[in-house]
């Protein structure tokens, strides 16, 4: 049984209701959180009158908008269940989700007109954000919803679907508890205040988006400015007035990468936050040659997903870590027969805890899949603990290779080539190999005119790991695939590419094992 929340913003607008919540950079709207509560009831009579009751689900596929907020917290006034779509996936997959799902409402914008109308089907009523006769005329029209001022803790709010890196997109069921959880673990992290500014430029159909920094400031009466997309540029413009700021790697290396990061003044920014993947060490250290710590973290859309931060004084001492277990969350580094290994070893990370999913919606042999009969959700990801009790995350355990019977971790390879003065960033794969069973194949974006050398990339790498670690093989490419969320989606890595892409062969003649 969960534990019930309040309606968060009726009970905003009673604490702060002349207080900012969420910004529109570009156009210049501001919402306060009086209007944020007004037009968020108003909304949950919108939906009602379009059939929208208690648990049914509602479908919203736009990008970032404060209508995307105001949508998410009338479903909590109704009861019913949020579900954003990936608008950058095409309609048939999509139509694969609503079918899954089976929305009784969907909301759309303009960019994503053509897909909605794609996606329309029998029992499946629509609202368009930005037609004259849409959102905004319908909220004139309705009057504020009286619903209930508790929330049920483990209610469902939402249902955010996995990128399908693994398998098919499974819907992972987000809760109240979840999200009061997450917030509270987050501003235990970032120390977020109620003066805070934050910035929300991450995708809202994957749980930092919604939850990363922008659910917990909301909570906390902070203000939002919400970008419709990530631009390094405004992001950079905007930087000076932020006092925390949440990315992915992904986002960090195009922020350094940009023109006017040199001169750009962070010094407002108080807190860092990274997660999603892990932050290679020398864009770590770039960023605090500019006085900024980011501190890496790790969660899961399964554990709301805060469930690891690094403290700021840990930052650059144990660069690469991604801190401690977060308040209300157990963890165990365990061996393939589940028990514990020792201290500094290699297992798979098990969490547990009131933060957690209770699992994938209706999909229940899944969810068992994923969780122990004591309640352990089992990660999939590797990582060790050291001695003060910080842990290290080395990656997915499908992602390690074994090379003439010694594991190989992509990520500890990838972590050295980014050290690399020619290289932007690389991606490595196990790939088949007579001698050795498996070697590590990299695919590595250069910068600007630089040429591939293998063996000079061989050298590198001997001189930094072990010889068995360095890749066999190279491949420059013009950019890794990525998802939505920035991470490589190295099933697409195909060893075939090998016959395809610009590549060399590093020489392994005199490779040790």
């Amino acid at each position: 049984m969960g534990v019930d929340i309040v309606d968060i913003t009726a009970k905003r607008a009673a604490l702060t209701p002349n207080g900012i919540a969420l910004v529109d950079p570009i156009g210049g709207r501001k919402i306060t959180y009086a209007m944020l509560e007004q037009r968020a009831a108003r909304a949950a009579s919108a939906f009602a009158a379009h059939g929208v009751a208690r648990e049914d689900r509602v479908a919203i596929l736009c990008r970032n908008r404060i209508e995307f907020f105001e949508a998410m917290f009338a479903c909590a006034k109704i009861g019913a269940i949020l579900v954003p779509l990936n608008w950058r996936a095409p309609a048939a997959e999509l139509a694969c989700l609503l079918d899954d799902c089976s929305p009784r409402l969907m909301l759309f914008g303009r960019e994503d007109k053509d897909c909605a109308t794609r996606l329309r089907r029998a029992g499946l009523n629509t609202i368009a954000l930005d037609s004259s006769d849409g959102y905004e005329a319908l909220l004139a029209d309705s009057v504020a919803f009286q619903g209930e001022r508790r929330w049920s803790g483990d209610a469902i709010w939402s249902l955010l679907y996995t990128s399908g890196t693994t398998g098919s997109p499974k819907a992972v069921i987000q809760t109240f508890q979840m999200a009061a959880i997450n917030a509270f673990h987050t501003t235990q992290a970032f120390g977020i205040a109620n003066n805070d500014h934050t910035l929300n430029f991450l995708p809202l159909f994957h749980t930092a988006g919604i939850h990363l920094l922008t659910m917990p400031t909301l909570m906390a009466g902070g203000v939002v400015s919400v970008l419709p997309h990530f631009d390094a540029s405004q992001v950079l413009a905007l930087m000076p007035t932020l006092d925390t700021f949440f990315a992915v790697p992904t986002i960090y290396q195009q922020l350094a990468q940009n023109d006017t990061f040199e001169a750009t003044d962070l010094s407002h920014v108080r807190a860092w936050g990274c997660g999603g993947a892990p932050l290679p060490d020398a864009l770590a250290e770039r960023f605090s040659a500019r006085g900024a710590r980011v501190c890496n973290g790790y969660g899961m859309t399964e554990t709301g997903p805060t469930a690891f931060v690094a403290a700021p004084e840990d930052a650059l001492t144990k660069i690469g870590s991604v801190g401690k277990p977060q308040m209300f969350l157990d963890v165990r580094i365990v061996d393939d027969k589940g028990d514990d290994v020792a201290e500094g070893n290699v297992g798979e990370i098990w969490m547990r805890g009131a933060g957690l999913t209770p699992g994938y919606w209706r999909r229940p042999e899944e969810t068992a899949h994923a969780f122990t009969s004591d309640g352990w959700l089992k990660s999939g990801d590797i990582g060790h603990r050291d001695a003060d009790g910080c842990y290290y995350v080395a990656g997915r355990i499908k992602e390690m290779y074994i090379s003439g019977g010694e594991n190989v971790y992509p990520a500890e390879i990838e972590n050295v080539l980014a050290h690399h003065p020619d290289i932007v960033e690389a991606a490595v794969i196990g790939v088949p190999d007579m001698r050795w069973g498996e070697v590590g194949c990299a695919f590595i974006v250069l910068r600007g005119d630089k040429s591939l050398d293998a063996v000079a990339l061989t050298l590198f790498c001997r001189e930094r790991i072990a010889a068995y670690k360095a890749p066999a093989r190279f491949i420059a490419v013009s950019t890794l695939p990525r998802n939505a969320t920035g991470k490589v989606q190295k099933q697409l890595l195909q060893p075939e590419a090998l016959s395809r892409n610009r590549y060399s062969a590093a020489a392994d003649a005199n490779r040790r094992h």
